[in-house]
């Protein structure tokens, strides 16, 4: 069974690997490990040790602390009686969403003057759905 830690830490792995457009595979051979690892890592299947950590976070260019960002939070909204949410609301953890992560990486790819204009477009779909 996955510990709640492990599986948010594999999430940043995965969050910042996205973030810095880096493959499994890349982050892999910086770290001296195979990728399926990684994948173990990212899925909290496999418990992360502190020195492959370090590694992680160098490669990643990060300090360790980050892979623990928003633990707190995440562990007090498990324990909140939250009402339902629609199929439709938004996730929690938004850049987690690698579909969302290409969206914002696309949109700021766009020119500026075109790229306000996208979004009052998606502000006004928003507004009416």
């Amino acid at each position: 069974m996955t510990h709640p830690v492990d599986v948010h830490v594999g999430k940043r792995i995965r969050h910042r690997r996205w973030l810095v457009g880096m493959t499994q595979q890349q982050l892999a051979e910086h770290v001296g490990i195979k990728f399926q690892q990684i994948q173990k890592y990212e899925t909290g299947a496999n418990r992360v040790s502190a020195s492959r950590l370090w590694d992680i976070a160098d490669a990643l260019d990060v300090p360790v602390s980050f892979f623990f960002e928003g633990l707190e939070n995440e562990q007090d909204a498990a324990v909140e009686d939250a009402p339902a949410a629609p199929a439709a609301a938004m996730p929690a953890d938004i850049l987690g969403d690698k579909e969302a992560l290409d969206l914002v990486r696309s949109y700021y790819a766009i020119p500026e003057n075109q790229r306000r204009r996208l979004f009052e477009l998606a502000r006004v779909l928003s507004d009416v759905a």
